[in-house]
């Protein structure tokens, strides 16, 4: 059946391949996060441990509204490693770093993954597409304070 929801189809194309992209960036944080939540070492490892879980809980109910907008807009949702180390703009990280690096990386994915949903912002706003500029925003509000959060730990 065709989907006629007021965005056409070359448009709708366009926003499920920029969500493809911010579901693999924000899978691949979410794994690097729950590798770090198990891994983590240290002084602060009982505050990073929560804190880690709490962000990775938070990511796995992210990768789900993205993966049901991608469907909403007609198109399949990438859901293997294989597409999504083909669609991410991050690295995975090697080894297990301590503590203080496995910060610095995690804010560098949750940036990783504001400038992917505010590249897909300008196609979804051309299409008039408001449910995507929606989850887009409320996505980059979450991933700005959390990196904020992650790097006050850095300071000092």
């Amino acid at each position: 059946m065709e989907i006629d929801i007021g965005i056409k189809e070359k448009d709708r194309a366009k926003i499920a391949e920029g969500l493809s992209r911010l579901l693999a960036d924000s899978y691949t944080l979410y794994l690097t996060t729950h590798n770090f939540h198990w891994n983590v070492t240290g002084p602060m490892f009982n505050t990073l441990h929560l804190m880690f879980e709490t962000q990775y809980n938070e990511l796995a109910l992210a990768v789900d509204e993205i993966a049901e907008r991608i469907r909403a807009l007609g198109f399949p949702a990438p859901g293997t490693y294989k597409e999504f180390q083909k669609l991410t703009s991050m690295a995975e990280p090697e080894g297990v770093p301590n503590a203080q690096e496995m910060i610095r990386l995690l804010v560098q994915g949750q940036e990783a993954v504001v400038k992917t949903a505010r590249s897909i912002a300008p196609i979804a706003d051309k299409a008039s597409d408001e449910p995507t500029l929606d989850l887009l925003t409320q996505r980059m509000q979450v991933h700005e304070k959390t990196a904020w959060m992650l790097r006050s730990l850095l300071e000092g």
